[in-house]
């Protein structure tokens, strides 16, 4: 049989490792990814001030896996019914059980002016075009606006932020963060949202809340309420949609993660309801919890399939478990664990700790040791 995991992030990644483990011999395990590389994306913003960080958060698949099929594509559609894949290149992949773990893409609200004039914080390639036209403003002067203030877009702001300050350019350059909510990051509780905000004030950062943003011009963001905001740079972190491959969808599935007969999705592909009937927030923290619950699925739904029928599998269910939250704003941090709120040197141990672990989990010890060691000593990943 072959499985084929369709998207090699968070969730695509952990399910892929598992499945190599449990799966027979015999048994085909396709990864189809469009950049062959595993992206740590709740590092990604840290290289807007060290992009020689970039290279430590870009990790070849060919490093982190050992036995799967690794096919570097985009994923045009997908026909679970058929058990077929549509690559861009033309070409079809077929499949006994697939698993949808494609990362979502930026969500514009139909905004089609922010789309040509904004630059969204998606992918590395975003982070180098971020940071050299960042680098303008430093030399020039002037502002910048960042749409969105969920916990990419306050990272956002706090590193460009901290690197108009390292640069001696804080009374030159503002950083501007507008959010549709009341307060950042939304939908968060008061204490953490007022730590982040104080985080936010004291990094020198502008915030706009209660400002919806309904246009832009190649010099100004409109908003709903207001006059328009003139801008030297505008950076977009409003959201994030389903993949290209489901037309921008992110289709409800229930805890065991289960799509259809011969699929899961989960991740940043599909709008997960757990096992108490509680949304999943789609973090990094859950599609990595995730994968476990899909990869066991996904091998009992192989063993039952090859004995031929017998009793239906019994599918685990996901239960969501925040266990806390981490949020850097520039050298400082905000973190939430259990009960406990923690600011400072405190917060930035646990996000460091986090976020060296994380690598270490996926077998990236080199990458892991690098993220430390700028971190937490203050040198450059490749010192």
């Amino acid at each position: 049989m072959r499985v084929a995991i369709f998207g090699a992030g968070y969730a695509g990644l952990g399910v892929a490792r598992r499945l190599e483990r449990t799966l027979p011999d015999d048994d085909d395990l396709v990864v189809v990814d469009e950049s062959g590389e595993h992206v740590v994306r709740h590092l990604l913003h840290r290289g807007i001030r060290y992009p020689e960080e970039l290279a430590h958060v870009r990790l070849p698949l060919g490093t982190v896996l050992e036995r799967a099929t690794i096919r570097e594509a985009s994923v045009e559609a997908l026909d679970h019914t058929a058990g077929v894949a549509t690559l861009a290149d033309g070409e079809t992949l077929a499949y006994d059980l697939g698993v949808v773990t494609l990362g979502g893409e930026p969500e514009f609200y139909g905004l089609e002016d922010v789309i040509e004039h904004a630059t969204p914080l998606h992918r590395p390639s975003d982070v180098e075009t971020i940071r050299a036209d960042f680098e303008a403003v430093l030399e020039d002067g002037g502002r910048v606006v960042v749409g969105g203030g969920g916990l990419t877009g306050i990272q956002t702001a706090g590193e460009l932020a901290a690197l108009a300050r390292h640069r001696d350019a804080s009374e030159t350059v503002e950083v501007t963060l507008l959010e549709q909510s009341d307060a950042v990051p939304p939908g968060f509780d008061d204490r953490l949202q007022t730590a982040v905000g104080d985080a936010l004030e004291a990094a020198g950062v502008v915030l706009h809340p209660s400002t919806t943003i309904t246009g832009a011009t190649a010099d100004a963001v409109a908003v709903a309420d207001g006059e328009p905001i003139p801008y030297e740079q505008f950076v977009w972190a409003g959201g994030i949609q389903g993949p290209v491959a489901q037309a921008g969808d992110r289709p409800t599935v229930p805890a065991t993660l289960r799509l259809s007969e011969n699929a899961f999705a989960l991740g940043d592909a599909a709008q997960v309801v757990d096992a108490d009937g509680t949304r999943v927030p789609p973090t990094a923290h859950a599609a990595i919890r995730q994968a476990g619950v899909a990869a066991t699925n996904v091998t009992r739904v192989i063993e039952y399939r090859r004995e031929n029928g017998g009793f239906a599998p019994r599918l685990e269910r996901y239960r969501h478990d925040e266990t806390g939250w981490l949020v850097s704003v520039g050298d400082d941090a905000v973190a939430k664990v259990g009960p406990t709120l923690l600011r400072g040197d405190a917060a930035k141990a646990v996000k460091t700790t986090v976020g060296a672990g994380y690598l270490s989990s996926i077998g990236a010890f080199g990458d892991a040791g690098a993220h430390l060691r700028e971190t937490v000593f203050g040198q450059s990943p490749d010192a």
